[in-house]
Formats: C-alpha cells, structure tokens, sequence
C-alpha cells in the first residue's frame, strides 16, 4: 500500500460456507438474503472517523453486499463502517485508502459447475498486491467456500501462509442439532476463550456459541491463533463441487485434526482472520421454506462474532 495515509490499516483474509458433506445440506441455489434481519447496532464502534471497508466484485463472486452478504455489509455500516462495492483489480492504486477489503467466494469462472472456476480467480500481480499492502499495514477481507472455491482462492492464501483444502470439512462430534451438516463451537468444544475477537468489550460482546455450516479446513501459519478448532476426529472429504450429500465417498476423506474453521494472526503491520466457512456471517433463508441459516439463526452468536471480527481488525476491539 502506499505510505500517504497514516491511518493505521488492517487485514482481513476469510474463506467460506460450505454445503455439507456425507449428510443432506441446502443446495447453495437456495440461499437467499433474509429480508427481514434487523441490522441496528445498539453501541456501535465508531462514534468518528469511520473505517473504509470494501467489498470486491471483481472476481466473479458467489456473494455480494447487495446480495448474499447484503445483511454483512448492513450490519458493518450500522456499526459506523463505510461500505462500498470494489470493481478494479487489486493493485497497490486500487487498495490505498481501503481499511478493510472483503473478498467473498470469489472463482475463476461465474459459473460454479464449470471446471474453469477452480482456476486461480487473482493474478500472481493482485496476490502479490494484496500480501504487500497487508505487510505494510493494509486491509483486506478474504471469503471463499468449499470446491470449488478454496482451489480459487488458494495462490492468495498462499501468500499468507494458510493452507486450504479443496473440500468439505466434516466434524461428526460437534455436529450442531444432529446435523452433521453444521458444526457448533463453544468455549469447551474449539471455541478460543482469551482473543479479543471471542472476548468483545464486555461480557455482553463475549462469544459462547458459534456455529458453522460445514465449508473446509484450513491451517493457519504457526502465529496465528486458532478461533474456531475442529476436533480430533473431524476430517475433509476430498470430494468435487456438487458431491457431497448422503452418498459422498467418505473414503476420500483426509483428517482435518489440527485444522481450524477460523484463524487470526498480524502479519507485517496488517492482521488477518481467515475462515474456511462463510455462511456463519450472512443472514439467510434456505431451502424452499427459507430456514434461517446464518446470523439470523436463534441463539447464536454468530452475529457479535462479525462485528467482533471487523473491529478487531479495524484497532476497535
């Protein structure tokens, strides 16, 4: 990033839902904003300058602020942010100014059965971009989901150091309501208890129950510290776009223990949070009865675990 600003800048790198695998999961065409989410903050962060956060719409994405993610971005502005659609590619130009850039399910092709859309979706020019303006104390937010986007977005994540499976993650042991298709986080079962992002300001932001809906595992570099961890027994069935379900060849799974679902660490003078599983932020119905499915899904915390996150990343937390 170039040094005319000396606002200080931060790092966002996430990576996304998935659909579930070996069990019956909503089918990704079924998802749709939830009109109805309240997105009001009632003590929102900023009471100043507020923060520039970006969400990119360059790379043939799966979810957009004015799509999928509309209850995302809603709930970021409510909370003081300024947000704001990103159409150029990434380049030191196009990344100045920018305190946290979003990049959602982001794929090489805009079509996701496609076999091109496992195709890098940023040139080696924008990875390197994006990893330099976060050493040097840049922004960014980084959402991709299971096969076929963790391949698409797999030369970026490289460039921070966290490896992503092209799956589905699969963590029987924690399965949230007896579906296997989700998996519940708390403080005794891979829910981190002492970073900020879990702890909030007070004890009313503090997190106690986050659930995930499947994507993939990754693994953080060795700074990084794990917020949401999978259990012993979770694994990544190794299976292509459209597999998973009851019938998936469970045989090619591969074990996902030591992986996590989420991950903060700095980098350089930026921070970075990575998560392998998306659908936790948006609010959304699924399914042809509208399920909620995000956000929005009772007695959760998945909510004040997104503003938890953005303001941590933004030096509010």
């Amino acid at each position: 990033m170039p040094k005319t600003s000396a606002r200080t800048r931060t790092a966002v790198v996430l990576a996304a839902l998935g659909l579930a695998a070996c069990a019956n999961a909503p089918a990704a065409a079924q998802q749709a904003p939830d009109a109805t989410f309240d997105a009001r903050v009632a003590r929102p962060a900023r009471d100043g300058r507020a923060p520039r956060v970006v969400v990119d719409e360059a790379h043939h994405h799966f979810r957009t602020a004015g799509g999928r993610d509309r209850a995302f971005a809603d709930l970021v502005a409510a909370d003081g942010g300024r947000v704001a659609p990103g159409t150029a590619p990434f380049s030191a130009a196009a990344l100045a100014g920018v305190d946290v850039l979003v990049i959602s399910d982001a794929l090489g092709h805009p079509e996701m059965a496609d076999p091109a859309a496992e195709r890098s979706a940023f040139t080696a020019a924008e990875c390197d971009a994006a990893r330099d303006g976060v050493r040097a104390g840049g922004a960014r937010v980084r959402i991709a989901d299971h096969a076929p986007l963790g391949a698409a977005a797999r030369a970026l994540a490289d460039r921070f150091g966290v490896g992503m499976r092209n799956a589905y993650a699969f963590d029987a042991t924690r399965a949230h309501g007896g579906r296997l298709g989700t998996i519940a986080f708390r403080p005794d079962a891979g829910l981190a208890e002492r970073p900020p992002i879990v702890a909030g300001r007070d004890s009313s932001e503090r997190l106690r129950r986050v659930v995930s809906f499947t994507g993939q595992s990754l693994a953080g570099p060795p700074q990084g510290t794990a917020i949401l961890a999978l259990s012993e027994r979770a694994v990544d069935p190794i299976v292509g776009f459209g597999q998973a379900g009851p019938h998936a060849p469970c045989e090619q799974a591969r074990s996902a223990a030591g992986h996590a679902q989420a991950v903060a660490f700095g980098f350089g003078r930026g921070r970075v949070v990575v998560l392998r599983e998306a659908a936790m932020l948006p609010a959304q119905g699924a399914g042809p009865r509208r399920a909620p499915f995000g956000m929005n899904v009772p007695g959760l915390d998945n909510r004040p675990f997104a503003l938890n996150e953005v303001r941590w990343l933004t030096r509010a937390l």
